[in-house]
């Protein structure tokens, strides 16, 4: 069913938002209806609405598909306890982003998903951080192995497009100053998975090596000094020495790496123009989660992104509790 999915036919299909809750119901209850409030599995009874239609407190027509759990006694839907709950947005519409971002190489901005789902700015703003939310890797996830390439970029602006002030410490400093170090390691043909960091140094590059690459897999990296006591850590540490324009030696080389960076840079440039400091975690998990899955089509991307949902709440408060920033 997967492999039939598009644009259109999400829109054809789930515009009927009784339909769209059944096709959730379908992917996160595939072994019968779960209850949120006490986890038991099929001891729940669907609720029909009276006179073939279900309202809200204040009077209002609603699609929502209402179970009433006989182990606890409680009512829910299938948006309890994921990144739905609460939101005002319709199913469909949710489909119709979550089908977007997992589909568009270069990502969707909010303000696209705004225009597209005749939604307000924010709620869209929102909906995607959300998103990006599900779809970030659970900690302790498993190892990459094999060939595995690490490397360093850094995200941000340029200076002549910064305000005076920031601009002016750019200018005097290195190239790097103002800007948010993002480290990266790619499983040649495999996964990828980055990370903000506060500084480039062989303490901060370590863990997350650690955290992510198996102990027999075979290292590459640049020749930067960063990585030579971790490079012991694994079975291989290969090294390429950029300053000598040594790019490839043998199996030797960060190409992919700087590939997956290149990427990110055009589509942080060409779709989103500015990502924050804050926010940028996030943009990093969507731009794994599309490479990790390249090797499928888009219908099956979007299926498991709609898997990942459970558990998953992202609310409002907390996305603009450091500065504000929306972006």
């Amino acid at each position: 069913m997967a492999e039939k999915f598009n644009l259109s036919m999400i829109a054809k299909k789930f515009s009927d938002e009784s339909e769209a809750y059944k096709f959730l119901e379908s992917i996160l209850w595939k072994n019968g209806v779960v209850c949120p409030h006490c986890s038991s599995v099929n001891q729940s009874k669907f609720l029909q609405p009276r006179n073939g239609e279900r309202k809200t407190r204040k009077g209002k027509e609603t699609y929502r598909r209402v179970w009433q759990c006989d182990a606890c006694g409680q009512q829910f839907s299938v948006l309890v306890g994921t990144i739905f709950e609460d939101s005002h947005i319709p199913l469909s519409k949710w489909l119709i982003a979550i089908h977007e971002m997992c589909a568009a190489k270069n990502g969707v901005s909010a303000l696209e998903l705004s225009r597209k789902s005749g939604i307000s700015y924010r709620p869209a703003w929102h909906m995607a951080h959300r998103i990006r939310y599900a779809i970030t890797r659970a900690p302790l996830a498993e190892m990459i192995k094999g060939t595995v390439e690490a490397d360093e970029t850094y995200i941000g602006g340029k200076a002549k497009n910064m305000h005076k002030a920031k601009r002016e410490k750019v200018i005097n400093g290195r190239g790097t100053v103002g800007k948010t170090p993002v480290f990266t390691v790619v499983e040649r043909g495999g996964d990828a998975r980055s990370q903000v960091l506060n500084d480039v140094n062989s303490e901060t590059v370590r863990q997350p090596l650690k955290d992510n690459v198996d102990p027999q897999a075979t290292l590459n990296t640049d020749a930067s000094p960063v990585y030579n006591q971790v490079g012991k850590e694994f079975a291989k540490h290969e090294t390429v020495d950029h300053a000598k324009e040594e790019y490839v030696r043998g199996t030797a080389y960060t190409n992919t790496a700087e590939g997956y960076f290149s990427q990110l840079k055009r589509s942080i440039n060409g779709t989103y123009h500015h990502v924050s400091e804050q926010h940028l975690p996030r943009y990093l998990a969507e731009f794994d989660y599309r490479y990790s899955t390249r090797k499928t089509d888009d219908g099956s991307r979007m299926m498991r992104a709609i898997e990942q949902t459970r558990g998953k709440r992202l609310m409002y408060a907390a996305l603009i509790q450091s500065n504000g920033e929306i972006q």
